[in-house]
């Protein structure tokens, strides 16, 4: 049989390798750097680099649980299990995917402790390009070569930290630290704290600090305020747009003392791996070009899982992991190289009109329903019950009204479009 490889083991690295081996027609080799799976979800208490040299990819903190309740998250054709909680520890995830790696037969496909040094075509005359994977055994530190016809990328993108440019930041004083570090709340202790940004980890470590910490001040220019209740000794204000040595100024012109700033600020996409001649670069947060957010539309048999952000993500790996291996297996022909290149330029600027801006072309918060959907009517696909879609957005609903408490909910679907909660 023909190979697919797939790089990193976490949730859309093992999906790839379920729907890869569903096929019949072909195999996989995951090549996944980190002792074991679990990719982001994997936690390492520890900062920086890692025994071997390399950055550090988790991001994960020592008590996160999840921001969707384990009722939506999982993939369409192994559930969670059923009871408890439904909004679970880390530590719950890691072993589901590790249950999901048993039940179909993943392991023996998985290369850990394998770092992938470089990926380049073999120009093919006819046909799809195959690929030569240069891979580093990172036990004995020697490299290899391995040819395959397919590669599916899931490096994942919460590795990585953005950095904003904040002129002044030199001149202050306090200390500094992104939330690709954060680990727990302990050095934040009695701090005057200023976290910048305001998205689900933003917010999520902010109401943790906030427990030992004398004050802090969630910075964000969300087009409103969050409408929540917050802890006494948090607040929020508009974007920092200069520090100063004991503080911010901010965007309405008002100062904020702080002597600790944390940058919640994301995170940029990196393929440090991919020769120049894969055709894919990364500019203003885009992945390009990337033929329905998935496909190298100049060379078709490489696929990103999972690019697309604010998602359900392992039904959504799922689901583009099937449509990506329709095509491999030539259930589903591509349009030409032109005609996809159009096509993503013609939703990009669809977007740019509807007002979301260049930078989150990959944002599907409000899309990624219709995306799937018309991916399957596309494919022939079944998409995911009409129920986990309910759920995740009365789930997103509920989070902006009552963040402090939403974790205490719990859920049962009911039916292929109901749910109750408890």
């Amino acid at each position: 049989m023909q190979t697919i490889g797939i790089i990193g083991g976490g949730g859309a690295g093992l999906c790839a390798a379920r729907q890869v081996l569903a096929t019949g027609k072909y195999v996989p080799i995951v090549w996944e750097q980190s002792p074991g799976l679990g990719g982001t979800w994997r936690y390492n208490p520890n900062t920086g680099r890692d025994e071997n040299g390399l950055p550090i990819h988790s991001s994960m903190y020592r008590n996160l649980k999840t921001n969707l309740p384990k009722e939506v998250m999982g993939f369409p054709d192994f559930p969670f299990p059923e009871g408890g909680d439904s909004f679970v520890h880390h530590t719950s995830v890691v072993q589901y995917l590790q249950d999901y790696a048993d039940h179909f037969d993943l392991n023996t496909h998985i290369k850990y402790e394998n770092f992938v040094e470089k990926v380049e075509p073999l120009e093919e005359e006819d046909g799809l390009p195959n690929w030569t994977v240069t891979v580093k055994d990172l036990k004995d530190g020697k490299s290899s070569q391995v040819i395959c016809q397919g590669i599916i990328v899931c490096n994942g993108h919460y590795s990585v930290p953005r950095m904003p440019e904040l002129p002044g930041i030199e001149d202050f004083k306090g200390r500094q630290m992104h939330s690709h570090n954060y680990r727990e709340p302990t050095p934040f202790t009695g701090a005057t704290v200023l976290v910048l940004g305001a998205g689900a980890s933003g917010l999520d470590i902010s109401l943790e600090i906030s427990k030992v910490a004398k004050q802090v001040t969630l910075s964000h220019n969300l087009p409103s305020q969050i409408k929540s209740e917050l802890p006494a000794n948090m607040k929020q204000v508009k974007g920092a747009v200069k520090a100063v040595s004991d503080g911010f100024l901010l965007a309405d012109e008002t100062f904020v003392e702080a002597d600790f700033i944390l940058y919640c600020t994301g995170y940029n996409f990196s393929f440090p791996f991919l020769s120049d001649k894969c055709g894919i670069r990364v500019e203003n947060n885009q992945v390009r070009p990337l033929y329905k957010h998935l496909i190298n539309a100049k060379m078709p048999s490489m696929a990103f899982l999972g690019i697309p952000y604010q998602i359900c993500p392992f039904p959504f790996f799922d689901f583009q992991s099937r449509f990506f291996m329709k095509t491999m297996t030539g259930d589903l022909p591509l349009p030409s190289q032109k005609e996809m290149e159009a096509e993503i330029e013609e939703e990009r600027a669809s977007r740019l009109d509807s007002g979301v801006p260049a930078k989150h072309f990959h944002n599907m918060s409000t899309i990624q329903w219709q995306y799937a959907k018309d991916m399957a009517d596309l494919a022939g696909l079944e998409t995911t019950q009409p129920v986990i879609e309910k759920l995740f957005t009365a789930v997103r609903q509920t989070r902006n009204m009552t963040l402090m408490t939403y974790k205490q909910a719990r859920y049962v679907i009911t039916g292929p479009e109901t749910f109750e909660s408890f």
